[in-house]
């Protein structure tokens, strides 16, 4: 029963009535302030012993006592004695010695969670004075009736006491099951000696049935002696501090007589106050013995998943390593590599020993960086301790923690220590009853090893060694069959043999070379499993012909590789006995060759094709002024206007000839440079004053960024103006109307960097990287809107490369601009050049009346020409340089005719047809084309464009004149 809980004690100690708790032995477990104070006695004085040793009485009421405490134990049921004799100590100021009372004495069961009796609450009735009084109504006869009525009263005071305590019982059961029952086990310890004054159900399950209440700790629990708990009772009880702890292992005795048994607990010392002083410590705690070993199991558990996981992978990643490899020392490095890696080692070694007795040769070792490598060291086992020799030669494994600590080698630390050994594992390999090779762990640390690295570095010796014999025994193997085999490694191409399921059986080396990969990849596999992307293609056709019908085929592939342009291979298949023979080489070279001429083909037909539309532009305008000239009907002013007009067009003529000359010279090495001192400024001055008119003309803003000193290059004063000039040129032609170009000059102290940078249509990837090629332009399209021969940039190129420079392009992307850098060496000579000047603008002629006809053209002086000579065969005639313009007109005006060219910018000729044909006012007018263009395919797009007639500038204007005549 626990007396600890504070509202019970305060109940009890506050019941008038006394109380004593006996055990089943009749020692004192507790008693109540009115029995101490009744008795004359102490708690610390009586708490603990036997009843009678702290209150002495005659045999008789021994006897009786004894009696009634039987009873009750016997029947469970209360038990009353109505008269003994207890005498009480009396006072010293009393005079001492004794004093006689009489008590009634009610002996209560108290039932534990079984319903046995546990414990008996024993109450006292002074009954000293009703005693008294009858020997008082003996001796004094005639006053009884007033004696047994005193009497009367303290019976009835008595029969109240009695059902007080039945009450006070009922209490101290509900009290004693809820602590008795409690799953957690439970003491009150009293006093600094930590005296047992309660234990509950739980406790005795944890301790077993011993003798607990009444009982200092350290004397009911002697086994704890040495586990520092009564330590803690003693600082919790001195300090009043809560004590809490998990899993404390304790050792201790299920009982009096058991053995010591290792038990887990969770225990809480919690101090009890009583008036504001420790009184003692209130001990509550779970057994979590099943839940500490079923953790410790499911740890060891994962642990030992761990160590088994570890040593699979090891094994794994050996096997992985070990398989592919036939050299011996490979072996046993690519062995003794994994193994220092996977636990951290100084060094892993490798020693063979020629004969039993003889000494060990390190034949190859691993070593962690900054540790020396003792490979071929020669030395005999003595060296390293003679025990440690008679433990490798018997077969033994030597595990030393420490060289320094360990018996076997303390005496030669100084041999260990030299080759930065501190710590070893050294594993013998006995084969054919003799001592062969020696593996050796090793630390530069003293570390204690476990046995699952033992175990480990064991399973790496037998199956590195295993290895090592299986490879000898295959060298032999293998030199038989390198002989046919280097003749089929040293084809000069590609061989594969297929058998009949499509496996591929064998691929030589210069093969496995040319597909780029390892013959792991390829032999063993299905061939349309190891080669997925040549299913559906010509490999396949011929593959399976040859397979199924016998016949040899060949075909020319492009084999892909990851991350690098495919390689071209001319594949040829055989029938073979049991499948296919394939041969393959690399025709990369070849096949990039046949392209390459392919591509000049093709540049060569479109620079023709240009260079013809090129020179038939000029051509149409001179064509046109000389049949006007020639009838006769031009005034003053027409004739200078017409004459202007072929003037430009020579010119323009002469350029593009020009153009061609020089890059032919150029590219043939016959240009001689007339060479001396160049002042970039100056050359960038007369450059921007050559593209001056196309500059203006096409609105945009030319900026200049120039160094503040001058600076000077050996160069060709003329050549370098023509550099800026064609890339000035470019930029204007190459950006929208009303763009920004900027040419930067930047003077360093070896070279000058001059930059000409647009915002203009910009160059997609595959366009720069051939810019600068002769005939080169971007994707041409019919409108032609920026023309040129594509002969500039590479005439550019050619020019700097003389100048012993370097040109270079940068762009963005399509429509983010370009950028052209050349960079020429630097002269530190003076010098300077002269600039030049000079422009030209293009006129408008006056209109004439006539028949109405639409005149389309871009080139400004052709369509003035086409308008004079239709006005001077009496048609009236209008004209529009973009396509947009020319639908609006023929919006408000309906004309008869529409002759349109071809390469219009933006909207192209065809395209203008398609929109004119759409129109009501347009729908049936004469459209003729006229255009530099004149291929079957061109004739074909203009009449499927709706055109009705295709003229090749330049034009014969009688043929013109002659459509224009015929009836609308």
């Amino acid at each position: 029963m626990e007396f600890s809980d504070r509202r019970y004690r305060a109940l009890f100690d506050a019941s008038p009535n006394p109380y004593l708790v006996l055990d089943r032995q009749l020692h004192i477990v507790t008693a109540n302030r009115a029995y101490l104070a009744s008795t004359g006695r102490t708690l610390d004085e009586i708490a603990g012993r036997w009843a009678w040793d702290a209150f002495p009485t005659d045999p008789v009421t021994l006897r009786h006592m004894l009696a009634s405490f039987d009873r009750v134990l016997q029947t469970g049921e209360p038990d009353t004695m109505a008269l003994l004799r207890f005498d009480i100590p009396r006072a010293e100021a009393d005079g001492g010695g004794f004093e006689r009372r009489y008590w009634t004495i009610t002996h209560l069961p108290v039932f534990d969670g079984a319903g046995e009796v546990e414990l008996v609450l024993q109450h006292p009735i002074d009954v000293t004075g009703v005693e008294r009084m009858r020997e008082a109504a003996g001796a004094a006869g005639g006053q009884g009736t007033s004696l047994l009525a005193e009497q009367t009263g303290l019976i009835d005071r008595a029969r109240h006491v009695y059902e007080t305590n039945l009450h006070l019982r009922a209490d101290v059961e509900r009290l004693k099951s809820l602590f008795l029952k409690a799953p957690s086990f439970m003491a009150v310890l009293r006093g600094p000696q930590h005296v047992f004054d309660f234990v509950n159900e739980a406790m005795v399950e944890l301790l077993g049935p011993r003798s607990f209440v009444g009982r200092p700790v350290r004397e009911a629990l002697a086994e704890l002696a040495d586990q520092r708990l009564f330590e803690v009772l003693d600082a919790v009880y001195a300090s009043g501090k809560e004590y809490l702890a998990h899993d404390i292992p304790i050792r201790v005795r299920r009982g009096a007589a058991g053995e010591l048994e290792r038990r887990y607990i969770n225990v809480i010392y919690q101090p009890i106050v009583e008036d504001g002083a420790i009184a003692g410590i209130f001990v509550v705690g779970s057994d979590v013995t099943e839940q500490h070993l079923a953790r410790r199991m499911v740890e060891m558990q994962v642990l030992q998943m761990k160590q088994v996981e570890r040593q699979q992978a090891f094994q794994l990643a050996l096997a992985d390593r070990l398989r592919p490899l036939m050299a011996v020392e490979d072996i046993i490095g690519e062995a003794s590599a994994l193994l220092g890696e996977t636990l951290g080692l100084a060094r892993v070694a490798f020693a063979e020993l020629r004969s039993a007795t003889g000494p060990a040769t390190v034949r190859r070792d691993w070593c962690r960086p900054g540790i020396a490598s003792i490979a071929g060291l020669n030395s005999p086992l003595e060296a390293f301790g003679p025990a440690v020799a008679q433990q490798l030669r018997s077969g033994g494994d030597v595990v030393i923690g420490d060289v320094g600590q360990d018996e076997r080698t303390r005496e030669i630390r100084a041999n260990y220590e030299a080759v930065s050994v501190r710590a070893h594992v050294t594993l013998p390999l006995v084969k054919a009853g003799e001592l062969r090779i020696i593996l050796g762990m090793h630390s530069d640390t003293p570390r204690a090893w476990t046995q699952d690295e033992v175990r480990m570095a064991r399973e790496m010796a037998e199956r590195t060694w295993a290895a090592v014999e299986a490879a000898g025994a295959q060298a032999e193997l293998r030199a038989e069959r390198d002989q046919s085999q280097y003749i089929f490694d040293t084809m000069a191409e590609g061989f594969a043999l297929v058998d009949r399921d499509w496996t591929i059986t064998r691929m030589n080396a210069n093969g496995l070379e040319l597909i780029r990969r390892p013959a792991s990849d390829v032999v063993g596999r299905n061939h349309w499993e190891a080669f997925p992307e040549s299913v559906g293609t010509g490999i396949e056709r011929i593959g399976r012909r040859a397979m199924e019908e016998g016949v040899a085929g060949s075909v020319e592939y492009a084999y892909p590789l990851a991350g690098a342009e495919p390689v071209w291979m001319e594949v040829r298949v055989y029938p073979a006995l049991n499948g296919l023979a394939i041969f393959f080489r690399d025709i990369t070279a070849r096949h990039r060759a046949q392209e390459q001429l392919r591509l000049e083909a093709q540049r060569k037909d479109e620079f023709l094709a240009m260079l013809a539309h090129e020179l038939r532009n000029p051509l149409a305008p001179i064509g046109a002024a000389a049949e006007l000239l020639a009838m006769d009907k031009l005034d003053a002013d027409g004739v200078r206007r017409t004459s202007a007009i072929v003037a430009r067009q020579v010119g323009h003529m002469t350029s593009l000839i020009n153009d061609l000359l020089d890059v032919s010279r150029v590219t043939r090495g016959l240009v001689a440079l007339e060479s001396g001192a160049v002042d970039i400024k100056a050359t960038v001055a007369d450059a921007v004053e050559q593209v001056r008119p196309l500059v203006e003309a096409r609105r945009h803003r030319l900026e200049l960024h120039l160094a503040p000193e001058h600076a000077l290059v050996q160069g060709d004063r003329k050549r370098l103006v023509q550099v800026l000039a064609n890339l000035l040129n470019n930029a204007a032609k190459y950006t929208p109307d009303g763009g920004r170009i900027v040419l930067q000059m930047e003077a360093g102290t070896d070279s000058v960097l001059l930059c000409v940078a647009d915002n203009g249509i910009g160059m997609t990837p595959e366009v720069q990287a051939g810019v600068f090629d002769l005939f080169t332009q971007a994707q041409r399209t019919s409108d032609r809107t920026q023309g040129g021969l594509g002969i500039g940039l590479a005439l550019v190129k050619s020019l700097v490369e003389l100048h012993r420079g370097e040109v270079a392009v940068h762009s963005d992307g399509p429509g983010l601009g370009s950028r052209f850098s050349v960079r020429l060496p630097r002269m530190t000579l003076p010098g300077a050049v002269a600039a030049g000047d000079g422009t030209g603008r293009p006129a408008l002629l006056p209109a004439a009346v006539g028949r109405r006809v639409l005149v389309v053209d871009d080139n400004v002086d052709a369509a003035e020409l086409m308008g004079m000579m239709l006005r001077s065969a009496g048609h009236r005639v209008h004209i529009e340089h973009h396509a947009q313009r020319a639908i609006d007109a023929a919006e408000e005006t309906r004309f008869d005719a529409c002759i349109l060219d071809i390469g219009l910018p933006g909207m192209d000729g065809n395209e203008l047809a398609r929109r004119l044909r759409a129109l009501p006012a347009t729908r049936g007018a004469l459209l003729v084309a006229v255009t530099g263009y004149g291929r079957q395919q061109d004739r074909d797009a203009s009449r499927a464009a709706g055109f009705d007639h295709h003229l090749v500038k330049p034009v014969d204007i009688a043929q013109l004149l002659a459509l224009l005549a015929l009836p609308a």
